[in-house]
């Protein structure tokens, strides 16, 4: 019997690539570029490139670049514990999956209303909180209402699953991905949301007709279904077990938590933009709900910092995973050589047309995310190299923002090393086949129009 073929960890493909870092260091030239200060940001001089003397790194200093890569991302990383830690409160509480479960249980009354109201509920929860891995406690209720509509489960899945996607690709004030690229772009906090949103809602709506479309296919002829080849008796049993999930009613207690969660996204978007706040101030506010949403939602003073501490801990991944990635620039930096690659990259791609260096930007970002599956951590690993390719090319840095947010967002929907995903289609009970079958045109329609939006926000 043959073994299967296990896809590395994350970490160790993130440590992989520290050392190859490391190896580049004797191999790659060591050069700089001067830099100068430019409205309170650091940009680099064009043809200011130089060679400098060799730093290779040795191999103690390849270990020695994961803690230092830590206390470089220390900002970034409190802001991810503590936010996750203050959202593991609102978990605990019940309040948002009681409230979503309420409000698609109310729709599921009216089918047609189903899948545009659930799917730009997941939407404005992707887009505002970075809703990921939650989204497969909520798998279980699309399921029971769309096959009892007369829709499959992928119906089921997809109203959740791409939902939340479109939400992740909108972006407009998720702190684990917008958030965190613009701070290392050196870019206002949340800038550049108009046009954002007007590229998520184009999505949101071609997401929208895509699944009624299949939807109805389905529901008027079952036997199209890409579902439909799987046992029947298998089908059976998992929507039986499907509809005995249960939750919780939706109490006051719980509205008024849903009020609170929505205060703070508004005031901390307020200061952002009247006040210049960035990650500290941010967190202190995010601090502050979690310990409010604990005492209303009755855990009590100790229980509210169990939940809080057990919400850090379910975010440890993608918290502790931009400290490696740090490290892989730590070891570029110090070896020297991150110039150098960015010098040769922009001299290749400067006798390209601008519009196909923003197209090889989004796909280089597209192809990253199958081994750092982490939006944060790609943001950490790709970002401080794309920052100065754009300047050298006299590409405005939001467009760098822009293509590691597309890229990520959109494969998130196809690639088999996202937890998020795997979990959500073990839960729904749909092969990773038959998934892909699904998703991979409009997938396709979305990397168009996202290309389409960077190349006009380049030339606007």
């Amino acid at each position: 019997m043959k073994k299967q073929l296990k896809m590395p960890h994350t970490y160790l493909l993130l440590l992989f690539i520290v050392c190859f870092a490391a190896f580049m260091t004797y191999i790659i030239p060591a050069g700089e570029f001067d830099r100068k200060e430019v409205d309170n940001r650091t940009e680099v001089i064009n043809g200011s490139y130089h060679e400098v003397a060799q730093h290779p790194v040795d191999f103690i200093d390849i270990f020695r670049s994961v803690p230092n890569g830590l206390i470089e991302g220390a900002e970034i990383i409190f802001y991810i514990f503590i936010v996750g830690g203050a959202f593991g409160v609102i978990h605990r509480t019940d309040a948002i999956t009681t409230g979503v479960n309420s409000l698609m249980n109310r729709v599921g009354h009216h089918g047609k209303w189903l899948i545009p109201i659930t799917m730009t509920l997941f939407s404005i929860l992707g887009f505002s909180i970075g809703l990921s891995e939650e989204t497969i406690i909520f798998v279980p209720i699309g399921i029971a209402l769309a096959t009892a509509l007369g829709y499959d489960a992928m119906v089921g899945a997809a109203m959740i699953a791409l939902g939340a996607g479109i939400g992740f690709l909108g972006g407009m004030l998720n702190p684990f991905t917008v958030g965190i690229a613009q701070s290392i772009a050196e870019v206002p906090l949340f800038s550049g949301w108009g046009y954002r949103t007007i590229i998520y809602l184009i999505v949101l709506i071609t997401g929208i007709l895509y699944v009624m479309h299949y939807a109805h296919k389905v529901k008027k002829h079952p036997e199209q279904s890409l579902l439909h080849d799987i046992d029947v008796e298998e089908r059976r049993t998992m929507d039986d077990d499907v509809l005995d999930t249960k939750f919780d009613s939706f109490r006051k207690r719980h509205a008024v938590i849903l009020i609170i969660l929505t205060l703070t996204i508004i005031i901390n978007v307020y200061g952002i933009f009247k006040y210049g706040w960035f990650l500290t101030e941010m967190s202190a506010n995010f601090l502050i709900m979690g310990i409010i949403v604990g005492i209303v939602g009755g855990l009590g003073v100790n229980g509210t910092f169990d939940a809080l501490l057990a919400g850090m801990k379910d975010i440890l991944f993608g918290a502790m995973i931009v400290g490696f990635a740090k490290a892989i620039v730590v070891v570029l930096s110090s070896g020297k050589i991150i110039d150098t690659i960015v010098y040769y990259m922009t001299d290749f791609i400067d006798h390209l047309p601008t519009a196909f260096s923003v197209v090889a930007m989004l796909l280089t970002q597209l192809v990253l995310n199958f081994f750092i599956p982490s939006g944060s951590g790609q943001a950490m690993t790709t970002m401080p190299i794309m920052v100065p390719i754009s300047d050298l090319l006299g590409i405005n840095r939001q467009i760098a923002v822009l293509a590691f947010q597309y890229g990520d967002a959109i494969s998130n929907n196809i690639i088999p090393t996202s937890a998020s995903l795997m979990g959500l289609l073990a839960v729904a009970g749909i092969p990773y086949n038959k998934w892909l079958k699904f998703v991979w045109k409009i997938s396709l329609l979305w990397l168009v129009i996202c290309l389409t939006g960077l190349i006009i926000y380049m030339y606007v």
